[in-house]
């Protein structure tokens, strides 16, 4: 309940300033931007504004303290010396809620406060005016941000996930995204690689755009957790599964569901798989233990695979479109059914352990199979197992805080719940219950992992240290937080009682307060082969290659007009400037800004400039060439760029294939043209070359009379 003033720097004779007088914990405290005066924000809604004393304007014993010179330190002794005292005492008068979070823009000031009933509001400083309130979320307000121009205003509500930037002047909404305010279940990348669909346990299902890492769409529809996504092959269709007992299809065209699968009698549906035409789609339950078949078009059930005796727990189509669907289920075996066949013919393949997780080779000559005893298992089309890879020691890893064990020697959460193939067939990637995603090398039966990925340094999560704090660790080696008074045997300790499938975390279901824990529900690899996604307790995880795929906060940049380039582009900036107009993405400016590059600047400005504006440059310099009389300047724009990263531009060849297309069309239309002038003009050419060796031959005879 109160706050208290320190010094950074060692000050003789300081001692520290109590700030006392609130009913309730202080949130914050902040300097105006003079030096006179102090804020300090409390709980329970009040404002405390704190000057010097009347009278005191500083200790007794300041004069025995020499003042130094400058004015920034002379701030600092006046603020370190002042006696402090109550000027005003202010309150927000907002009924049954809490101040949760505060900022203040010295500058302007500015005070924003957010309240946890999901109401801001922004108020002027000293005289506590208020410029506006405002309800901007249905939950409490988490953190705020103000801007350095105090302009833009950004709120965090963690429970729902959202984010929000806010121009209080124009009153309008900068940036809106909400994710998923439970955890994330699953994900798949749409097949231009360009949209990530995700599920989560709110029931919802979202858009996301691979470039900018924003969501666009919201689907509502389901009224249950989200089990698994899937787009379809052909066709802009989205199919989800939900625990609510229905499968829809999305049309990411119109965003709308135009079809809604359900079975007979209500099941719960764990998995999902479309076949590659796009034609028919498939469901497995956790109730029935059967696989259910509708037709896209019709949306009729057109039949039930029943055999399993195991909750399904995986569905996977042949990607070869041989009619094969493979599934894997809780009762140890994975069923490669012919579905459209006549002879509908099933082949078991019998495992270990409880089968999780399965997915095919690209080219459908191969199956992979995760099981709940850690292991990757292959099979062939016969049927033959080809190969196993124990993956219990590189999943493992991570030690949660009621754990009697080890990281290294704890037996949870040692097993892969997801898998997915490269888009050449040549690595497997695979996710599970802890902090690693783990890439395996699975070329000709081999298993050598490649690479650990950690999903998450966060220490709040369950299961990221692989060590306990030693200060809650005993002797014993045991947390104290978790030590009872129960009497119980070292085997009872040790025994993992945590149910495979279990979300809470928790083997005892009685537990009212839990800590997630750093896991991954899913992974997926981009159609590109350029990206990795992993849906994870972080939130949506995205692994690539291309730095383009990263959010650049530049873009929102006040900053950046087309006035601002041109002054740059005066002042002969010509990178800085060229770099402002690809991220403007107007032409004209683009055009006038690389116009007026000198040529001998091209080769330096060429090496500094940023490999992610070498492709745009490059797509530039191509359409000019068609259109352009200026065809030395585009010819030596292009030599540099290829010449300068020519072995960037190689190693992403197949990214950049467009690019190399309409730069060798403008590069061949250019030679046809100027050969064809050639060609046209060969005579009066041969004779400007004779007339020209003549005068020279006459100069010569002329300097040799002299």
């Amino acid at each position: 309940m109160t706050a208290r003033l320190f010094t950074l720097n060692p000050l003789a004779g300081f001692r520290p300033k109590t700030f006392a007088g609130h009913r309730d914990a202080v949130v914050a405290a902040y300097f105006a931007s003079d030096g006179n005066s102090i804020y300090t924000v409390s709980k329970d809604g009040a404002v405390f504004t704190w000057r010097a004393k009347d009278g005191e304007e500083s200790d007794s014993d300041e004069d025995a303290y020499p003042k130094p010179s400058t004015s920034q330190n002379d701030l600092y002794h006046r603020i370190a010396n002042t006696r402090w005292g109550v000027h005003k005492r202010h309150y927000f008068n907002q009924n049954n809620t809490k101040v949760v979070c505060t900022t203040f823009h010295a500058l302007s000031n500015l005070l924003v406060v957010g309240f946890s009933t999901g109401i801001f509001g922004l108020w002027e400083m000293p005289s506590f005016t208020n410029i506006h309130t405002l309800s901007i979320s249905q939950e409490k307000i988490s953190s705020v941000a103000i801007n350095s121009s105090g302009e833009w205003l950004a709120f965090g509500a963690r429970k729902l996930g959202q984010l929000l930037v806010w121009e209080w002047q124009s009153e309008s909404y900068v940036l809106k995204q909400q994710g998923h305010y439970f955890d994330m279940n699953t994900l798949d990348y749409a097949p231009d690689g360009q949209t990530i669909a995700t599920g989560g346990d709110d029931g919802k299902v979202k858009l996301w755009s691979a470039y900018s890492g924003f969501c666009f769409v919201t689907f509502t529809e389901h009224t249950a957790p989200i089990s698994t996504v899937c787009f379809a092959k052909q066709g802009n269709i989205l199919f989800t599964a939900s625990l609510d007992g229905t499968v829809r299809a999305y049309d990411l065209i119109r965003y709308r569901n135009f079809r809604t699968f359900t079975s007979p009698t209500p099941v719960q549906f764990s998995c999902l798989a479309v076949d590659p035409s796009g034609e028919v789609v498939a469901a497995g339950s956790t109730d029935s233990y059967e696989v259910f078949l509708w037709s896209v078009q019709t949306g009729k059930l057109l039949d039930i695979l029943s055999g399993h005796e195991g909750p399904v727990s995986a569905l996977a189509f042949s990607p070869a479109g041989d009619n094969q669907l493979a599934s894997a289920s809780w009762d140890r075996t994975v069923r490669l059914w012919s579905v459209f066949g006549r002879s509908r013919a099933v082949e078991p393949f019998t495992l270990g352990s409880d089968a999780l997780a399965i997915a095919f080779r690209p080219d459908g000559q191969e199956l992979a199979v995760s099981t709940l005893n850690g292991q990757i298992t292959f099979f062939d089309q016969d049927g033959k197992q080809t190969n196993v890879i124990e993956g219990r020691k590189d999943v493992s890893g991570g030690r949660k805080a009621d754990d009697r064990v080890s990281a290294a020697n704890s037996s949870s959460g040692k097993s892969y719940n997801s898998l997915a193939y490269t888009a050449d067939g040549k690595c497997i990637l695979a996710g599970g219950n802890s902090k690693y995603v783990v890439l395996y090398d699975v070329r000709e039966g081999e298993g050598i992992m490649l690479k650990k990925f950690q999903i998450s340094q966060n220490l709040s999560l369950d299961g990221t240290e692989e060590f306990l704090d030693s200060r809650k660790v005993n002797d014993a080696g045991i947390n104290t937080d978790l030590i009872n008074d129960d009497e119980g045997s070292d085997l009872e300790d040790r025994v993992d009682t945590s149910l495979p499938g279990a979300r809470k975390g928790a083997g005892d279901m009685s537990v009212r307060r839990y800590r997630q824990e750093a896991r991954t529900k899913s992974v997926r690899f981009s159609p590109t082969g350029r990206a990795w996604a992993a849906a994870s307790t972080e939130g949506l995880l995205i692994y690539s290659l291309d730095e383009t795929v990263t959010f650049d906060p530049f873009d929102l940049s006040l900053d950046l007009t087309p006035q601002s380039t041109l002054e740059v582009l005066a002042s002969r900036e010509y990178l800085k400037a060229l770099v402002m107009a690809f991220r403007l993405n107007e032409k004209p400016i683009i055009q006038r800004v690389y116009e007026s590059i000198p040529p001998s600047d091209i080769r330096l400005i060429a090496r500094q400039l940023p490999v992610t504006y070498v492709p745009l440059l490059l797509r530039f310099v191509a359409e000019n060439l068609e259109k352009s009389p200026h065809l030395e300047f585009h010819l030596i724009w292009s030599n540099t760029l290829l010449l300068v990263h020519g072995r960037y531009l190689k190693e992403r060849s197949g990214e950049h294939a467009s690019v190399f297309r309409v730069l060798q069309k403008g590069l061949s239309d250019s030679e046809q043209s100027i050969s064809k002038i050639c060609d046209e003009n060969s005579s009066t050419l041969s004779y400007l070359i004779d007339q020209s060796k003549i005068a020279q031959k006459a100069e010569s005879q002329d300097q040799e009379m002299t």
